[in-house]
Parts: C-alpha cells; structure tokens; sequence
C-alpha cells in the first residue's frame, strides 16, 4: 500500500522533535496556535511550529527542513505577516527575549525574539536609549534588519546603522557572526535586507546618550484638518535635524484605550520629538500649536521610555492593510491631492494616513554601508487601514486611491518596513536595480538549497 504524501510528511514532521531540544507544534497540536501573527489577516497556516529557545535550534530546524524539502520563515511578533503555507515551517522566536546591556561601551546584545519594549526597560534605567521604532511592541531583529525609520530619524539616522554585529543562520544551517569585519557582505545584506540572507538569532546594537526629549502630539479636529496639513508641509520644511515630526490623519475607533477627544471621530495628530535644548525645542512647535485650537496636547519633556507616546501606535493584534509611497517632495499641490483623497470631505474608510518627514541625517550614507536605499525620500505616506469583512475591499481599493493620488511627486519606492506583500513588482520598489542583483547572489551562496526562499526575500529567477 503507498502511504499518502501527506501521512508522509507528518511522520517527517514529528521526527522534527529529535533534531531539536524544543516544543514542535503541528496544526491541533498545542503551541500551534503561537503562530498567529500580530496582523491577523495574514493567513499564517505552516505545516509546523518550531518554538525556539535558542540558536541551536534555529540552525537545527533549518538543516531539518533543507534534508526533508520544507521551508522555513521565522517570527516574533508577525507585525509583517505576509502569509505562510503548509510548505514551511515556521520557526516562532518570541521565547529568545534576552536583551543585556553593557553601560560601559553604551551597547545591548538582543536576541531574536526581544521586543523594543525589552531594551527599553533595561537600557533606559541607565539613561541610555536604543534608537527604536514608534512602536515598542514590534520585534527588534525584524524591524532592524527592514533598516528602521524611528521618531528620531532624523536626528540619528536609520536604525540598522547603529548595528554592530548580527548573529545569523543561513541556509545550509550554520550559525554566523556578521559585522563590517567578518563576513561583511552578509553584514550589508542583513541591513535593510529583511530575512533574504538568513536568520537572525541576535543583534549587537548601539545605545545612544539620550535619557529624555521634548516630544508627543498636538491633536486638532476634523474641520481643521486642512489648514493644518498645509501649514505642516509648509513648517516642517527648514526644521533642524534636531526636529522630528509626522502628521496623520486618524479615524481612531470608540475603545476604552482612545482617549475621548480622539475616539470615533476624525482629527489630525502633529507628531513632535525633539532632542536639545528643551526652550527651543518649544518655541519651533509654536507655530503649528497656533494654526488652530488643539482638542489634545500631550507634548512635554519625557523620558526616553516613553518614546512609544508619540506616535501611541496600537498594541492588540488587529487585522491591518497597508500601502505606502515615497515622496520627493511636498509642494502645495500634493498636499492639496491628498486632502482631496483622504480628509474630511473624502468619505476615506482609513484608519491613519500618515506623511512622515524624513531627510536629515537618514539622508547621509552610514559609515558601513547596507542594502537599504532611498535615503534620498523626502517624505514617507503611510495608508493604514483595518479590512473587516463588510468594508475589507474598499479599505483596500482605498488605499491604493491614496498613495495614486500623490504619484506625481513619489520616487516610486518603498521601504522594507512598510506595506508588505508577495506582489511580484515589490522588490523593485524597495530595492534599486544594483541591490536587487547583489541580495539575489548573496542569497544564491548562502542558501543554495533555497530553504530560507518564502516571504518577503530576493531570490533569483529560475
């Protein structure tokens, strides 16, 4: 009697447990249901879950999965879900949550599964500051190696520039160390090249002397959108790299979390973080405190810990659609467009349309340089949006209305971080030609088997 193919690959699957010291869930297996990502939409169904601990068995499930044909994914938190099969095992980290600081060389050591949250707690007590993104629940090692735009970029530059050193299972399942001395191109690569080269077991970060800063939002109503957003794009435009700011246009639900003013209404938060002198830090939000009477004001002096507050993204997992577009520039007729797309008078279903103003130091190539490109944006447009059932094509529809309606002034790219998607005309967005070419053939040496080759990773065509 021939066994069916996929009897076969359970029995291949449970072997799986001798291979590595730690749970291994199969789908109605308990732990299998740590595979659901932080956006819920996306339809994370592997053929197993790999709960690791540790290094060893990341590497240990890899060389299982290229001897039995699988493919394997890896995830913390699954804020960048974009769908896995039951081809692939996915490898859960959310357990690798250390995170040691040395206070001494200003540096943490954070493993896989370590949120922001986690080297905020320790690093912070010591007045030193991790240069993370605007949300503290999102893991570490993904949003690093996307490259990183945080409310301090700016003033600090991209987040992957402040790695030091990544330890990495490739393809054939061994564990490297990557930095400028060793191993350099994966070190490149690993750097706004999301999981193309492998997968990260842990990271070597610089902290920055930042024990607190002037920052969070300045809230205003629907019928001050308008005014503004146009005297944003106005301001923003000679501000110091000591000044950071984005604005969004949010249609926040009634949750007991929303604060009242914000709840089941449309308003616009001017976003603020600013580091230096507290008194001038003030006096340049001054003028877009006055554009019109604020319905909410919490900016002040903060401690680092409390990055988070500026943007205040949501925490639950929640279903999410996301587009976004790079821009030039802001001149009065984009912004224009974009009231016309997505304000007041739109009939827009988006939950956040958000301009962040980029340049400053994200401009200037780091000292080792990455495969992150468009540092050249001047702005980055974020569509954010929650598909529920009734209304998930028109959210959808939506959001690409949005970023359309500012095509003219877009570069055409994308970063990492934002809007993921297995749309086959992505890459180029994210990447230049040059850097498409590289990541392929770096990935065709380190993982000839193609074992790491799902989600979102560069490959070449075969």
């Amino acid at each position: 009697m021939t066994v069916p193919t996929d009897l076969r690959r359970d029995e291949a699957l449970r072997s799986l447990r001798d291979q590595v010291a730690t749970p291994v869930a199969l789908p109605g297996e308990p732990g299998y249901e740590r595979c659901r990502p932080w956006n819920v939409v996306a339809p994370v169904e592997p053929a197993a879950v790999v709960l690791a601990t540790s290094p060893e068995d990341v590497a240990g499930t890899v060389r299982f999965a290229a001897a039995h044909g699988f493919r394997v994914t890896v995830q913390a938190t699954g804020h960048g879900a974009v769908g896995v099969g039951p081809d692939t095992i996915l490898i859960q980290t959310s357990a690798m949550r250390h995170v040691s600081v040395d206070v001494v060389n200003g540096t943490a050591r954070v493993g896989a599964g370590a949120r922001w949250q986690d080297v905020l707690d320790v690093a912070t007590p010591h007045g030193l500051a991790p240069l993370c993104g605007s949300a503290p629940g999102v893991g570490v090692i993904g949003y690093l190696t996307g490259g990183g735009i945080g409310p301090l970029v700016r003033t600090y530059g991209l987040s992957s520039d402040h790695v030091r050193s990544f330890d990495v299972v490739i393809g054939e399942g061994r564990l490297l160390r990557a930095a400028p001395d060793e191993n350099a191109d994966l070190f490149w690569g690993l750097r706004g090249g999301k999981a193309t080269l492998g997968i990260v077991t842990s990271a070597e970060i610089d902290l920055l002397l930042v024990p607190e800063f002037y920052g969070g939002a300045v809230y205003f109503a629907a019928d001050d959108v308008a005014d503004v957003l146009r005297a944003w794009a106005a301001w923003c435009v000679d501000l110091p790299e000591t000044i950071n700011t984005s604005i969004a246009i949010q249609q926040l639900p009634p949750l007991p979390e929303v604060p009242e003013p914000l709840a089941g209404r449309m308003t616009v938060a001017v976003r603020y973080a600013a580091v230096g002198d507290v008194d001038e830090a003030e006096q340049a939000l001054a003028p877009m405190r006055a554009v019109a009477t604020p319905v909410l004001d919490t900016v002040g002096v903060l401690p680092y810990a409390a990055i988070g507050a500026v943007h205040a993204d949501p925490v639950d997992p929640m279903p999410i659609n996301e587009d976004q577009a790079l821009l030039r520039e802001l001149p009065p007729e984009a912004v224009e467009a974009l009231l016309a797309a997505a304000g007041p008078e739109s009939g827009s279903p988006q939950a956040i349309v958000e301009l962040r103003h980029l340049g400053g130091a994200l401009a200037r190539e780091a000292t080792h340089r990455s495969a992150f490109c468009h540092r050249n944006a001047a702005f980055s447009l974020a569509v954010i949006g929650v598909p529920a059932p009734e209304i998930a094509g028109m959210v959808i529809a939506h959001a690409g209305a949005v970023t359309g309606a500012v095509a003219p002034w877009s570069t055409g790219g994308q970063m990492p971080n934002f809007a993921p998607s297995y749309d086959p005309a992505r890459p180029s967005r994210v990447y230049t030609d040059d850097t498409l070419h590289w990541l392929a053939g770096l990935a065709d040496r380190y993982d000839p088997a193609r074992t790491l080759a799902t989600g979102q990773v560069i490959r070449t065509v075969v």
